[in-house]
């Protein structure tokens, strides 16, 4: 049975490069890098064991009274291994378990100077265990009315620091220029200058004019992050005020209280908006961490609806592998309801037409700075970005487009196609 043991390579009951995983198993990709008196072997060794059931030190136990939970590190490819493990390792729906295992104490490890968690093939087994997504990419149709054509959203800028009736208005302001969703920003939450009830019953008013005036469904990704049991309770306020929409701080509230705010989701028919404040923590480095590819899949297992991926160079964050973690969310996994990526970070009407071309419509394309910073004011902004949009999905360069627009024609000839830092 595969349980520690210190002969041969150390930790040996934990490498087998002839198994095959199983239909069940989880498996993870790893790039390490082993400390400097390491095999590739010993350390991939160390990593299935620490991971799983294994320790330092030889034991005095009953095998006998052990079930067989060891992982096994099965396939070595340079920097890379691929390590897989049994279903009943793990703790049916729990994220927080699973990622104790997979991407707990394996990176603190002696045994490797670096180590990262590339990706992860989720086996039904494990995927059954999780709500997912609620309503995923349909929120373009189900909540609101993009269409075809990408959903677009704005945080109002300054992101904190405005009142609650600046922030009301500048969404007002956005949503008749042709935007779908006013955001909050990652920390805008409850403070004393724009406080969160407030907040949503103002913004929800205006969000009620918006739609009014223009025909258009709209609606308003508030900031419900919190402790837990306060979160729950600012779900239950954003329903009573008639809101279909709520945005999480997903990574620092944590992966439980995620799955706690998608159940009182449901209960609502609210869907959830994921921020992805702090993943850099965990994946800006490409030798360590966790990246952001399995950061996403977690966010899909425990049920958000949409989350920020990234612009595939396009913005002002460091690039990464956009249309690989898109096309993940988007895709077939046991059943799971796709996800709506967001671009975002650093976005504005004239990179519209590379970004479609990279990412496809399928998405929501978020821009800040790139509507409220427009020379004529956030109306005019937001009509720039809907128009950058429209000339896109007809097919016209912007340029041409922006002949009979000339909220389009002042944003390009204020940034013309060029990526901020």
């Amino acid at each position: 049975m595969r349980f520690g043991t210190m002969t041969g390579i150390e930790y040996d009951d934990f490498l087998d490069l002839e198994y095959e995983p199983a239909a069940t198993d989880l498996t993870c990709e790893f790039t390490i890098d082993p400390a400097a008196d390491m095999s590739m072997e010993a350390a991939a060794s160390r990593v299935a064991s620490e991971s799983s059931n294994g320790t330092w030190a030889a034991l005095h136990v009953d095998e006998d009274e052990l079930k067989d939970l060891g992982a096994v590190a099965c396939e070595i490819d340079g920097s890379e291994i691929t390590v897989a493990y049994p279903a009943a390792l793990f703790e049916a729906g729990s994220m927080p378990q699973i990622l104790s295992c997979i991407a707990g104490n394996i990176l603190g490890m002696k045994a490797v100077d670096s180590i990262r968690l590339e990706d992860c093939h989720w086996p039904e087994s494990i995927v059954s265990g999780f709500l997912g997504p609620q309503f995923g990419t349909s929120v373009a149709n189900e909540k609101l009315d993009a269409g075809e054509r990408p959903v677009l959203a704005t945080v109002p800028k300054p992101k904190v620091g405005l009142s609650t009736a600046a922030h009301a208005e500048i969404g007002e302001e956005a949503w008749l220029g042709g935007v779908d969703l006013l955001k909050d920003d990652e920390n805008l939450t409850d403070q004393e200058f724009n406080p969160f009830e407030d907040r949503l019953t103002e913004s929800l008013a205006a969000r009620d004019r918006a739609q009014e005036a223009t025909g258009e469904r709209k609606d308003y990704l508030v900031n419900v992050t919190a402790e837990t049991t306060e979160m729950l309770e600012r779900v239950d306020l954003v329903a009573e005020h008639g809101g279909g929409f709520v945005m999480v701080d997903v990574i620092t509230a944590g992966w439980a209280a995620v799955q706690s705010v998608r159940k009182r989701c449901e209960e609502h028919g609210l869907a959830i908006h994921a921020h992805r404040a702090m993943h850099a923590a965990f994946d800006r480095l490409e030798h360590h961490g966790v990246s952001m590819r399995v950061i996403a899949q977690i966010a899909r297992l425990c049920g958000v609806d949409h989350i920020h991926t990234g612009t595939a160079g396009l913005g002002k964050l460091a690039n990464e592998d956009t249309p690989g973690i898109n096309e993940w969310l988007t895709g077939e996994c046991h059943g799971l309801t796709p996800v709506l990526p967001v671009a975002s970070g650093g976005l504005h009407p004239g990179v519209v037409d590379q970004l479609l071309e990279a990412l496809g419509t399928d998405i929501i394309v978020q821009a800040g700075g790139g509507i409220h910073g427009h020379p004529d004011g956030t109306h005019a902004g937001a009509k720039a970005l809907r128009q950058s949009v429209d000339a896109s999905m007809a097919g016209e360069s912007l340029e041409d487009y922006a002949d009979d627009h000339p909220e389009l024609a002042t944003a390009l000839e204020k940034w013309g196609a060029e990526t901020p830092r």
